[in-house]
């Protein structure tokens, strides 16, 4: 028996308008499926597809986990996602190389520094 990683799900209290701005961070393709959840679809070689489902509840606490992005140029990627509408966010961790911030939901997210 094999497991293939198919997708991720992540819970929404507004599934169109979350799985949207995630599709114009990475500049994926979206559909809304026919139970109104938001499918973005990675490209080939860039992981699982990405899966918005609609909650009525609001995220309270701190991500139990969250995605780590590496840019080309680490400060150009922060300017262009914080200009989409991301925020900076202190979760404690202190003076690092990579850069945390949250998403309009406030689901904690990296973008960490280039590889050189």
């Amino acid at each position: 028996m094999a497991l293939t990683f198919d997708e991720i799900c992540i819970d929404a209290h507004d599934a169109t308008a979350l799985g949207g701005w995630w599709a114009r961070v990475l500049g994926w393709q979206q559909d809304v499926d026919a139970d109104g959840d938001v499918v973005l679809h990675a490209p080939p070689g860039a992981g699982p597809n990405w899966l918005f489902l609609g909650v009525p509840d609001d995220k309270v606490v701190k991500n139990r986990i969250h995605f780590d992005f590496r840019p080309d140029d680490q400060q150009a990627e922060v300017d262009r996602v914080v200009g989409l509408g991301a925020r900076h966010v202190d979760i404690g961790q202190g003076d690092e190389t990579w850069v945390v911030l949250a998403d309009p939901e406030g689901n904690e997210f990296c973008i960490l520094a280039a590889e050189d």
